[in-house]
């Protein structure tokens, strides 16, 4: 296109107007995400569903509540320690839905791939994928396949849809935090986004560093088993745990804090981080969540993740506040405190 793109038609266009074209940092999960959001697609795409802006979208049918999800994949490289593209598509679907107290039921899959991707590793890619649905239960129901010319495609994107039911007396939402609320994170954080930097970059960190994706609608399910006073479930992947409770800030009118001591770090992680100068709060994951639960439910759902494969390093790591609303603030080791913000490009492009 040669003329200079019209924004007098978008909400607010201040904010993308220093951005005439896009950069990587609009899919880092951080700040020029979240303006591309607010400013272009969601009042483009505007609609009750959407305007919640959770993991996934509540729509209310005769037959019921369902949630419904789509996301697209193009982790660079394809393959990585723990995982490949396409186990981290359907997981990352998988999870979305189950952030909103949903049972995953269907899923649709849609493959663009470039020309000269060897068959062999679309093979290996396709089986991960099944694999990964067997394990959270989920059918794939629908597909669709495009390829590209050679170099124009980096090997395969993937997009998934899914859809899922939501039990009557579950509400969770982005905006459900209260004060007095309890902050749990489901185990170590930051081992997604490290191995792929691990593999990305040929660097080593003391020992090896797996990604930890997987389906955690089991995990949700054991929760809710366990309390249905769970106000929110998000996944921290771009952006990590600090965009994640940002979010949830924002969107609750709440402040949160967090105690650092508290923040399940593993040690390959947390060198990682002190060599190369990152905060562990920064780094995706694609296996863990954050939960937002009611302060007298708070041990019996910490207790029901612990006996859980995917939460038995489970801890409570915070709090909700009335004070500073919007806001996430760190305590420090040393009886310090600061404020802990989304970051504002892409620490790591290419992560999901």
């Amino acid at each position: 296109m040669s003329n200079a793109p019209d924004f007098s038609h978008w909400a607010c266009p201040v904010p993308l107007r220093s951005y005439p074209t896009i950069v990587m940092g609009h899919g880092g999960g951080g700040k020029l995400s979240a303006e591309l959001v607010e400013h272009l697609f969601a009042p483009a795409f505007r609609s009750a569903a959407l305007d919640a802006l959770g993991d996934a979208a509540v729509l209310e049918l005769p037959a019921g509540r369902l949630a419904y999800s789509t996301d697209s994949f193009v982790v660079r490289p394809l393959f990585f320690p723990g995982g490949n593209i396409g186990a981290l598509a359907i997981n990352g679907t998988v999870n979305d839905l189950a952030m909103m107290g949903a049972q995953p039921c269907y899923l649709t899959v849609g493959m663009i791939l470039e020309e000269g991707l060897p068959v062999a590793e679309l093979g290996a890619i396709v089986e991960a994928m099944a694999a990964a649905a067997q394990t959270a239960g989920v059918e794939i129901v629908a597909g669709d396949t495009k390829v590209v010319d050679k170099g124009h495609g980096d090997g395969v994107y993937i997009n998934t849809s899914g859809i899922g039911v939501i039990p009557a007396d579950v509400q969770i939402a982005p905006n459900q935090a209260r004060p007095g609320d309890v902050v749990i994170v489901s185990g170590e954080i930051g081992l997604h986004g490290i191995a792929i930097l691990s593999v990305r970059e040929g660097l080593e960190f003391g020992a090896p560093v797996a990604s930890d994706c997987a389906p955690l609608n089991g995990l949700v399910a054991a929760m809710l088993a366990a309390s249905r006073a769970i106000h929110v479930l998000r996944d921290p992947t771009r952006g990590g745990l600090a965009a994640t409770l940002n979010e949830i800030a924002k969107a609750s009118h709440v402040g949160i804090e967090y105690e650092e001591r508290r923040l399940p770090v593993p040690e390959a992680v947390a060198a990682a981080c002190d060599m190369l100068g990152m905060d562990p709060v920064h780094i995706a994951n694609e296996g863990k969540l954050a939960a937002i639960v009611a302060s007298d439910a708070a041990d019996m759902v910490l207790e029901a993740m612990r006996r859980h494969p995917l939460g038995a390093q489970a801890a409570i790591i915070g709090r909700v506040v009335e004070q500073h609303p919007g806001v996430v603030v760190a305590r420090t080791a040393i009886g310090g405190s600061r404020v802990v913000d989304m970051q504002v490009g892409e620490q790591l492009p290419r992560i999901c």
